[in-house]
């Protein structure tokens, strides 16, 4: 492979660690970056810092800018030429999306996209990625769940990641651009570098540290999660997949191996060695009760299944955060 990519969202802990593959398959990046304070800028810099640690450090290229508030001018030269731009940035967060949060992400999810669709549009950029999520559909009412269900999101958050979705399909249809979109709908990401809001980093951290891990519900939830190598290989791939008959499609990117919150705490106690204490506490609103992927289109259009099962994934992690790191390639 060769070629630039754009990546948003650069800094963060889907796209560092994309940024990372993508140099090592050859490609020029671009990377654009808000540090907005929901996600520590600290960890993201270091996150950062870690691909500068990298022989191929030239060959990445960082602007640091928020979408929504960069000169139109600008973000278009930025995306200019670039085989592919790949939009990881967003404002994360199911339960924070509710009440006066609210603004924050219709500006990082929607308008955001929007902004950078009519750029790449006025560009001419062919082939748009765009991050989605599993949180569209809500409480799905079958399982595993395909594309071609009911998306009926639970939680503000949700909604905007829809609205974004459906942005691009709106961005990519023939009249409009030669662009083609396609959105992956990622279920629960996780291992090393993971945001320290998310709960598989805060369980591990709260076992190191002897502290009570609050469970929301009984536990018995289901949720289908993906390891984060997993995911970027998913992202890596839908770059350069041919297009689909209608030109752009949406794709579950998931580990199809769903697990309840009990049965991932159990994992967390075995791999970190410690006896875990759990204190209950009542579900919260925007939480599905259960998620699981059907990945039968992402084998055909991306050539893609999970590899990493969770118990080798939630070590790889745990390992990070213990300070005695594991690389990705430890653990394919």
């Amino acid at each position: 492979m060769s070629g630039r990519v754009v990546v948003t969202g650069a800094a963060g802990f889907i796209g560092s660690h994309l940024v990372a593959a993508l140099l090592d398959a050859g490609r020029e990046v671009v990377g654009i970056d808000a540090f907005t304070p929901y996600y520590d800028p600290a960890a993201k810099r270091a996150n950062v810092a870690g691909l500068a640690a990298r022989d191929d450090w030239d060959g990445f290229r960082l602007v640091e800018g928020d979408l929504t508030r960069m000169r139109a001018e600008r973000l278009e030269r930025l995306v200019a030429g670039a085989d592919a731009v790949v939009h990881e940035a967003g404002q994360p967060g199911v339960h924070l999306s509710w009440g006066r949060a609210f603004p924050a992400y219709l500006r990082h999810n929607v308008l955001a996209t929007q902004r950078l669709l009519e750029a790449c549009t006025k560009a001419g950029v062919r082939r748009l990625v765009a991050a989605s999520s599993s949180s569209v559909y809500g409480d799905a009412p079958t399982y595993p769940t395909t594309e071609a269900a009911a998306t009926n999101p639970v939680s503000p958050y949700g909604v905007t990641k829809l609205a974004a979705e459906q942005l691009c399909l709106a961005y990519a249809r023939p009249g409009v651009s030669d662009m083609t979109a396609v959105m992956l709908r990622y279920f629960t990401v996780y291992g090393p570098g993971q945001r320290p809001d998310m709960a598989f980093h805060r369980f591990i951290e709260a076992a190191y540290q002897g502290r009570p891990i609050t469970v929301y519900g009984d536990g018995e939830q289901r949720r289908d999660v993906t390891y984060v190598a997993d995911a970027v290989r998913a992202t890596v791939l839908a770059i350069t997949a041919p297009a689909t008959p209608d030109a752009s499609a949406v794709v579950n990117v998931g580990g199809g191996r769903p697990v309840t919150v009990n049965q991932a705490l159990d994992l967390v106690g075995q791999v970190t060695g410690r006896r875990l204490e759990m204190v209950h506490a009542p579900a919260r609103p925007g939480d599905a009760r259960h998620t699981g992927a059907d990945g039968t289109r992402a084998e055909a259009l991306l050539d893609w299944r999970a590899e990493v099962d969770l118990a080798t994934g939630l070590a790889a992690q745990a390992a990070r955060i213990a300070g005695h790191d594991r690389a990705p390639a430890d653990i394919g």
